[in-house]
């Protein structure tokens, strides 16, 4: 039997599986079972004819110290952090690509927002703290910042982030720091400030918002190094169908018909997945599982000779809020964030489709969505080349909802795991969709496994 099963071989339930080992457990003690052939979950990365693409998360934020530390720890030595450029960003707005201006002056003559709606924005520190922990994140900003900023700005961001429509994400879930903000300091503008001179008095170095960085050979990179020091730890081809309390003990049957025997189980993999395993056990856990939406997103990538464009992209990428003429939720200019993502001359794009606010997308094909998405470049890059690769990644579930009364939900589904002595709940459907999330709670979870084994 073995004192831990980890379900789930992303980078939550290997990084859970590596924090054990590092207080001594071995392949006799922990097994990580994991449905596809490689590990990573969704952070996974091709590398094709020069070109290096993301499938899923392209990096992470320099700002948590667990993830330094964790990637220090595996000898990772190829880190690298984004280009200076990526602090351009760019919004599509009636019929034109417009940076965002961090300078109060150039934010105004941007166009991002009509004028009225940028001076709204300059008004944020005079409106009333709200009373609603369930307010959705375009309330939240409708009500400090203004309306035209919430759909042009706020909206579009929450698409990029969650591929999800911001009058239904519930800010206190999904930018937990932003409802801080409001609620300790009354004022973000006035939050913001305060964290600005934090940081001048030795606040940190990487800022409140930190640097996105990567590694030279894509994020695999990270759960690749996981895999090696974890060896025979990580079961591939090992999807789990039930869990059950038989006894003493719990036994997870496995979907070719074998089974393991544990005396503690970490739920390390989406909710919707977990819900379906944990129905036989818990029918009201499942349940709750269950009712968190995971929205259908397509990835198109495309790579170009850089000659054959009108211009060479310079900045992060682009949003597109909705009812702009432009399908694509946004584009990610990859190698212009990032060395080592395209042979020397080339360009590559990575555009998403999809999500809460255009589900049918899931239903082109792949000769469509790359239509599409090649139609979109051209309408807002002036993009008329014929790309020299293309490739198509499909999520039906891609990333988890945190819909108003996420929270709520959440503290549910923790007093119903708190009934089942030994299993656990890790990953990105409860507190935070980023790798930095993942890798942060791994340590506490491993600390409550040990602590219930000891006791």
């Amino acid at each position: 039997m073995k004192k831990v099963v980890i379900i789930g071989g992303g980078v939550s339930g290997m990084a859970i599986a590596y924090a054990l080992t590092r207080q001594g457990m071995t392949e006799s003690d922990v097994a990580v079972f994991e449905k596809a052939s490689r590990p990573g979950g969704n952070v996974q990365t091709d590398l094709v004819d020069g070109y290096t693409i993301e499938q899923g998360p392209n990096g992470f934020l320099d700002n948590v110290p667990a993830t330094l530390s964790l990637v220090n720890d595996l000898g990772i030595d190829h880190v690298l952090p984004s280009n200076r450029n990526a602090a351009r960003r760019f919004i599509w707005r009636d019929g034109k690509l417009r940076e965002i201006k961090a300078n109060p002056v150039a934010f105004l003559s941007s166009g991002v927002l009509p004028l009225s709606g940028a001076l709204r924005v300059a008004m944020e520190p005079f409106q009333k703290r709200g009373r609603d922990d369930a307010e959705s994140v375009f309330d939240f900003a409708a009500r400090r910042i203004g309306k035209s900023a919430a759909e042009y700005l706020v909206a579009a961001m929450v698409q990029g982030a969650f591929a999800g429509d911001a009058r239904r994400i519930e800010l206190k879930s999904a930018f937990p720091k932003m409802y801080a903000m409001e609620k300790q300091d009354g004022a973000l503008v006035k939050a913001m400030m305060a964290k600005s001179r934090k940081k001048k008095q030795g606040g940190g170095p990487a800022g409140p918002g930190g640097k996105r960085t990567s590694f030279d050979e894509g994020m695999h990179t990270l759960p690749a190094a996981l895999a090696s020091k974890l060896g025979d730890i990580i079961k591939l081809n090992a999807g789990v169908s039930s869990l059950a309390w038989v006894g003493d003990r719990f036994v997870v049957t496995l979907e070719n018909g074998d089974f393991a025997e544990a005396a503690s189980v970490v739920m390390a993999n989406p909710a919707w997945s977990a819900a379906t395993q944990l129905d036989g056990l818990n029918a009201q856990l499942a349940h709750e599982l269950g009712a968190i939406t995971y929205p259908p997103v397509l990835v198109v990538a495309t790579g170009f000779n850089t000659g054959d464009l009108a211009e060479a992209p310079n900045g992060f990428g682009f949003l597109v809020p909705r009812h702009q003429g432009v399908r694509a939720l946004g584009c990610l200019w990859s190698s212009s964030v990032w060395k080592y993502r395209a042979p020397e001359g080339r360009t590559l794009f990575r555009t998403m489709l999809g999500g809460s606010v255009d589900p049918d997308a899931a239903q082109l094909s792949d000769d469509e969505a790359i239509a599409t998405v090649l139609d979109d470049l051209k309408k807002t890059m002036g993009v008329t080349a014929v790309p020299e690769l293309t490739r198509v990644y499909r999520y039906k579930r891609a990333i988890a909802q945190y819909e108003v009364g996420h929270s709520a939900r959440v503290r549910r589904i923790e007093e119903l795991f708190s009934t089942v002595p030994g299993l656990y709940l890790s990953g990105s459907s409860y507190g935070g969709i980023s790798v930095n999330h993942c890798i942060e709670e791994a340590p506490g979870v491993a600390a409550a496994i040990l602590r219930f084994l000891r006791e």
